[in-house]
């Protein structure tokens, strides 16, 4: 069983900076693939950025490309989102996901490809 914690969203302002930590129990990071989802009111979670478990070859959403890097610390057992320039229109609950599958970045983008989920956190860029 793997448990997931995110923190780190908040309140911004556009162009400002947050970065979202998701802490894993249960299993090594290095050994899952994990990825970051966001939802906005009235709308389908999306895909974010991902990395796949022991490579650590990364993907990212066309709309988060240049500004968010996902990036994992073996050490922490922690992967981390760290968002520059962020814009109103990235305002969501941004969600953890993992798998202990071998996912092909096609799997990665897909919600229904992650067995496992954190609670959620609120980020929000003021305009």
């Amino acid at each position: 069983q793997v448990q997931l914690l995110e923190s780190g969203g908040g309140l911004v302002q556009a162009g400002g900076s947050l970065r979202l930590s998701c802490a894993a129990s249960g299993r090594t990071v290095n050994g899952l693939t994990m990825a970051w989802f966001r939802q906005a009111p009235g709308k389908e979670r999306e895909f974010v950025a991902g990395i796949k478990r022991s490579v650590g070859m990364t993907s990212y959403a066309n709309s988060v490309k240049g500004r968010f890097t996902v990036s994992r610390d073996n050490a922490r057992n922690t992967v981390y989102l760290q968002m520059n320039s962020l814009k109103p229109e990235d305002t969501a609950v941004y969600y953890c996901a993992a798998d202990t599958g071998s996912l092909i970045t096609s799997e990665m983008w897909r919600a229904n490809a992650y067995e496992y989920w954190g609670q959620g956190t609120q980020v929000t860029a003021s305009s």
